[in-house]
């Protein structure tokens, strides 16, 4: 691992991240907003289900699927 590698968002985890959850909290962010937490493999179900009961859960993908996302994005205003 570098200094460069996503870790795990799970408290006191410091393992690669493999996992992208993005949310949002209604409450404090417009629909469109997604924040996001890192999960690795062992933590991805666990942090889930905290994000899904309280209703802020609006995806899950792979980190390199959220970054083909967030190039594709890139590109895509730079048109």
């Amino acid at each position: 691992m570098t200094d460069e590698t996503p870790i795990c968002s799970a408290k006191g985890c410091r393992a690669a991240a493999v996992w992208v959850l993005a949310w949002n909290n209604p409450k404090l962010h417009t629909p469109e907003r997604r924040k996001t937490w890192l999960a690795c493999e062992e933590h991805r179900e666990h942090l889930s289900q905290f994000l899904g009961l309280r209703g802020f859960l609006k995806d899950v993908v792979t980190l390199a699927e959220w970054r083909q996302r967030e190039q594709g994005s890139d590109s895509a205003a730079d048109r």
